[in-house]
């Protein structure tokens, strides 16, 4: 027989019972922080915007303090801002499904990856956009004969 002093603290029998949250409750609040990341994620977008009006200003101004650079490069300001931002959500989803949260925690993770899929594709359309040049233009000579531009370049001018 086994006596129950003889058991050690802490074991799954003798621990109180978590309080889980009820499924409304779960639900209500993954919507809810769904709502409140969507306003923060407006906040996010409406401060990347009026910063690259208020950058574009200022260089067309000739405000800045030191000159432009000839080839400027790929602004990563905007990425690296929303990736905090997937990080942070990420982070809340994984505390909610570890305290048991489940309905919550799994919303979270959703949003996570589709924010996470959302910037790798933008931030690899922006880095594809930079390594495309435009197709050279041909500024060629008026066509002196009169005839349309299929004469001229059959007739070599």
């Amino acid at each position: 027989m086994t006596d129950s002093a003889g058991r050690l603290p802490g074991r799954p029998g003798e621990r109180p019972a978590a309080k889980r949250p009820g499924r409304g409750a779960d639900l209500l609040t993954g919507v809810l922080l769904v709502v409140a990341e969507a306003a923060a994620g407006a906040l996010l977008v409406l401060w990347l915007v009026v910063r690259g009006m208020t950058r574009s200003h200022e260089a067309a101004d000739g405000k800045l303090s030191a000159p432009p650079p000839a080839d400027p490069g790929t602004d990563w300001t905007p990425i690296v801002a929303i990736g905090v931002f997937v990080l942070v959500v990420a982070c809340i989803a994984v505390a909610l499904l570890l305290t048991g949260w489940h309905w919550s925690g799994g919303i979270q993770a959703v949003v996570a990856v589709a924010l996470g899929v959302v910037l790798l594709a933008s931030a690899v359309q922006g880095s594809g956009r930079d390594a495309e040049e435009p197709a050279p233009v041909r500024n060629a000579p008026p066509c002196l004969s009169g005839g349309d531009s299929d004469e001229c370049a059959r007739s070599g001018g």
